[in-house]
């Protein structure tokens, strides 16, 4: 069951991130008596909850989603911080914002950790990016219970690997619905109807994840293994393969992405 464990669960924000992950936990059969959501404005959620602007006095919560704008920090803090304890687990979906700067914010919380997910929560098929602030056996259990459902959990050596996690797992569903865009978009060029261009390359994209997903060999293996010598599907790679450009190509995307999320790590440090 999602949530054993947690009788209180205060999700802080529940915009686009959060509300996915809220949406999953819902559909996973978290029951919604154990969830308040506290937001600016109050209006109504998914699954009967209703928002409220105001913390809840009364007891302190089990565990903490921060799930609001990195920005906003400071200002959460100044209202959460002394209502959360050491049996307060926090878990923060705040890109670029370490584990220091959230332990300086609630220094008497319980267990930190981060999360990166991506929107793919709404599908269980996330990869649930996951850094504690120790290396604890219990933490990671309780974790992965928690968020399995919503995806393979995966956790990294060190915090500095969230940044290349981000931009490869977190940005990258942008990444590829560009990619298969791209597809779409050439197939019409070259003179197929657009809107069967478009359902062409998406059930493409799909089988072929699903394939490589379920191989014993690696994406890259897979690749050759379609391409005949001199034949139709080798002429394309070869244009990919190029002087490596796909390869430079999606380095300098996945660079780009990285490098902005430790600007953000340096904005939250102030």
């Amino acid at each position: 069951m999602i949530g054993e464990g947690f009788n209180s669960i205060w999700f802080v924000g529940c915009g686009n991130m959060g509300g996915a992950i809220l949406r999953a936990w819902l559909d996973n059969g978290l029951d919604s008596a154990k969830v308040t959501v506290i937001k600016p404005h109050a209006s109504a959620l998914l699954g009967g909850l209703q928002s409220q602007a105001d913390y809840p006095q009364s007891a302190s919560p089990d565990l903490v989603m921060l799930a609001m704008k990195p920005h906003q920090l400071a200002d959460v803090a100044a209202h959460l911080a002394p209502l959360v304890g050491e049996n307060s687990h926090i878990v923060s979906v705040l890109a670029g914002t370490e584990i220091n700067i959230l332990r300086q914010a609630f220094p008497k919380a319980g267990k930190i950790v981060r999360l990166m997910p991506n929107m793919a929560v709404t599908v269980a098929k996330s990869p649930m990016i996951l850094i504690g602030e120790t290396d604890d056996a219990g933490l990671k259990d309780q974790m992965n219970a928690l968020f399995s459902p919503l995806g393979q959990p995966e956790w990294l050596e060190n915090e500095d690997q969230m940044h290349i996690a981000t931009a490869l797992s977190g940005s990258g569903p942008a990444f590829l619905f560009r990619f298969i865009d791209a597809l779409a978009v050439s197939a019409a060029e070259l003179g197929m109807e657009k809107a069967q261009a478009a359902r062409l390359a998406l059930a493409m994209v799909d089988g072929a994840a699903t394939l490589a997903a379920g191989s014993d060999v690696s994406p890259g293996e897979l690749a050759n293994q379609v391409a005949s010598p001199n034949g139709v599907t080798r002429k394309g790679l070869d244009v990919l393969d190029a002087d490596g450009r796909v390869n430079a190509l999606l380095h300098d995307v996945l660079k780009a992405a990285m490098e902005r999320n430790r600007e953000m790590a340096e904005e939250a440090k102030g």
